[in-house]
Order: C-alpha cells, then sequence, then structure tokens
C-alpha cells in the first residue's frame, strides 16, 4: 500500500468549498468514491455522506450541509478521470434519485474481483486478504443523517474509500494479465447507467416476497396491509421493517384474524405494535375480506409457452458450454452469459457471427470473446436435432 495514502481528510459542508473541490479533482486521473446513506432509519433514504479521495487526499461531503451538488456534475461527467467504487450499484442509483449525477468512466472493484474469480469480494475481505488492513465496521448500521455526527463516524467514513485507487490498479493489472480488462470496462460501462425504479402505480404485493404464493383473498388483505404500513412508516418517517416485518404481515394475510382477540392470537405483532396498530389493523383486514370476488386481486402470471425440442436443445448446448468455460476461467458462470442471454441466443438461434452481432442484449466483449464457441455449439445442437 502506497506510503503517502494517509487516515486524514478534509471536511467540505460549504457550497464554496465544493466548488474549489470539483475544479481541483478536475486535474486528478483517478478518484475513488462512496457513500453513506440513512435507509436503516428513514422512510425514504438519502445520501448523507460522500466520500471521495485521491491519491494524497480524502475529502469527506456533507450533502445535507450544502444540499445542492450540482458543482461535482462535470466530476463526474468526465471521460478522463476514472472513479472508483465497490459495489456501485446501489451508489450510482442514489447519486442519480438525488442529485441527477451521472456517472462516466467508472470501475467497480467488486465486479473485478468476480471477473478474476475471487469469492469473497466484500471491501472488508478484500483488504484484509491482500492489504492485511482490518475495517472498523462499528458504524456500519448508524444513523449517517444525524447532525453533527460524531468525529469517530467521519473517521470511519473516511477510511471506507482511501485504500479504493490502490486496489483498482493492481486489480487492473491482473484483469489485464488473465486478458480481462476491457470485459471488465464495458461491464462497468453498462452499470454506470442503471437508475432507480420509481413506480408508484403497480401494486405493492408486486414487490413483496412470497405474494405469488397467495390466493386472491389473501392477496387483497396482504396489499390492504402493505398499504396501511406504507402510510405509517410515510406519517412517522420510519423504513418499512421497523413498523411492521414482512413476515408478521405475510402471517396476517394468511390468518385474516377480523377481530382483535384472533389478532393477539396469531402472536404476529408484539404487544407494543398491537397497542398501536391492532384496532386499525383489525379493520383493515376487515375491509380486504370483505371486497366482492370481481375486485380481488390476481396475481400477475406468464403463460408458459410450449418451447420447442430444438429451443430446448440449443438451451442445454449452451447452458453445458458456458459452465464448463466458467469451470475452466475459475469464475461465475453468470458472468460469461446470464440464462436470460442464453434463451435470448437460444430462439434467436444466430448461425453466424454478423447476425449474432445484432442480438443487442449479448455484451461486445462476449460477441468478441466467444462468438465463435457459441455459433459452433449452436451448429453442433443443430446437426444433433438431425439424428
Amino acid at each position: 500500500m502506497p506510503e503517502n495514502l494517509t487516515p486524514s481528510y478534509e471536511m467540505i459542508a460549504t457550497r464554496s468549498g465544493l466548488e474549489h473541490l470539483s475544479q481541483a479533482l478536475q486535474n486528478e486521473k483517478v478518484v475513488a468514491v462512496d457513500l453513506e446513506a440513512d435507509s436503516m432509519y428513514h422512510f425514504k433514504e438519502k445520501v448523507c455522506l460522500l466520500q471521495m479521495a485521491t491519491e494524497s487526499v480524502t475529502f469527506v461531503i456533507d450533502p445535507l450541509q450544502i444540499q445542492d451538488l450540482s458543482a461535482l456534475k462535470p466530476f463526474f461527467k468526465n471521460r478522463d478521470i476514472q472513479k472508483v467504487f465497490h459495489g456501485a450499484d446501489y451508489d450510482i442509483r442514489s447519486l442519480f434519485r438525488d442529485f441527477q449525477i451521472t456517472i462516466n468512466n467508472l470501475f467497480d472493484t467488486q465486479l473485478a474481483c468476480r471477473f478474476l474469480g475471487i469469492e469473497e469480494t466484500s471491501l472488508e475481505a478484500v483488504l484484509n486478504k491482500w492489504y492485511n488492513v482490518t475495517l472498523n465496521k462499528k458504524y456500519q448500521r448508524k444513523d449517517w443523517s444525524e447532525r453533527p455526527l460524531p468525529a469517530e463516524m467521519v473517521a470511519y467514513a473516511a477510511e471506507d474509500v482511501r485504500y479504493l485507487a490502490a486496489l483498482a490498479q493492481r486489480l487492473e493489472s491482473d484483469l489485464k494479465s488473465k486478458g480481462r480488462l476491457l470485459w471488465v470496462y464495458e461491464e462497468c460501462d453498462h452499470l454506470s447507467r442503471v437508475r432507480p425504479v420509481a413506480n408508484d402505480t403497480d401494486p405493492l404485493f408486486l414487490h413483496f416476497k412470497g405474494a405469488g404464493k397467495l390466493d386472491p383473498r389473501s392477496l387483497a388483505v396482504l396489499e390492504a396491509l402493505l398499504k396501511y404500513r406504507k402510510n405509517i412508516a410515510q406519517k412517522k418517517d420510519k423504513p418499512l421493517f421497523k413498523v411492521i416485518r414482512n413476515k408478521s404481515l405475510m402471517q396476517l394475510s394468511v390468518a385474516k384474524p377480523h377481530k382483535l382477540l384472533y389478532l393477539e392470537k396469531t402472536k404476529a405483532l408484539s404487544p407494543k405494535q398491537i397497542s398501536m396498530y391492532g384496532k386499525d389493523i383489525v379493520s383493515t383486514i376487515q375491509a380486504a375480506v370483505k371486497l366482492p370476488a370481481n375486485a380481488l386481486p390476481v396475481y400477475p402470471r406468464k403463460k408458459a409457452s410450449h418451447v420447442p425440442p430444438e429451443i430446448g436443445m440449443r438451451v442445454k448446448a449452451l447452458r453445458r458450454w458456458r459452465n464448463q468455460q466458467a469451470k475452466e476461467l475459475k469464475i461465475d458462470p453468470a458472468l460469461i452469459s446470464t440464462n436470460a442471454q442464453i434463451n435470448t441466443i437460444a430462439v434467436q438461434n444466430p448461425h453466424n457471427l454478423v447476425s449474432l452481432a445484432k442480438i443487442k442484449e449479448i455484451k461486445k466483449w462476449q460477441k468478441r470473446t466467444f462468438g465463435n464457441d457459441i455459433i459452433e455449439v449452436l451448429g453442433k445442437a443443430g446437426r444433433q436435432r438431425m439424428f
């Protein structure tokens, strides 16, 4: 680890300070980035700290004090500066959601670890293995929206980001030696374009694990309870799970207690929860139970389409090939090709590289690296079908 990486940091809590930082960062080639949010403590999560580190200095930015981070937009858009994240998906979505910040020239060290076949890819595990650095996770689940933040919490946040640039350099070298660096660059470019999903029109049960197993009446109860919980969480500014846990809502949707006595017998809620929400929950369940049959929700299911035997043979052949490649490269099979990509290839059945290139779901590096193999596998599967 470079000796000039020191644990000190500079706090940025004013717009003028942020503007000066943004200008200074334009002279850098690589900047590491991390953030802290408050999803464990509030209904609507938000970015509470933004940490950035160059080779010699770490900066901790306070978005709650500054509010407007638009001064950083030119930096994040600059394609000449590499921005290093670890597990970037959540951070990218959060920065766009809160500040409409888009990112160019992203390098995700966690994704890079996966393409190198590293099994434990958490930042803590990687730094401990390669640099003998132990990250203090004492403040990981603290409320980052508190102000003023204790100095120890800010120091913890700064520590998380200070090693990323050096880690990225090492990972890039290893990827290059294995011929996989361009694979990761393209995957990172694709990752940089993810955006938060904001759809308030869908039923809430569509995003609830296990809802698909419920009958229509139970599904109606679940949807009513989900709406009730969301309303309470919003009023109290609490995350959903701190109002009523999912397991409890599922239990109530099946049991459908229509009286307070029956609600208590389910033991789905604590005495405190029953005291606060019991009567309203019983009323909510009663209303859902009384819905007419034609008003009950139906969980949407895709009809199982008939798969022609030849397509099934192609899928099996492609999966066998994919899994063998993954074994030889010692990486997750899904990195070579997802099941969805394999299904698309099997259906379209390209006969040459030109037709394979037209399948938009397949990335360029996959076509370039495995294109000939894919065409060969499809050809053999077709010949087997003929006999």
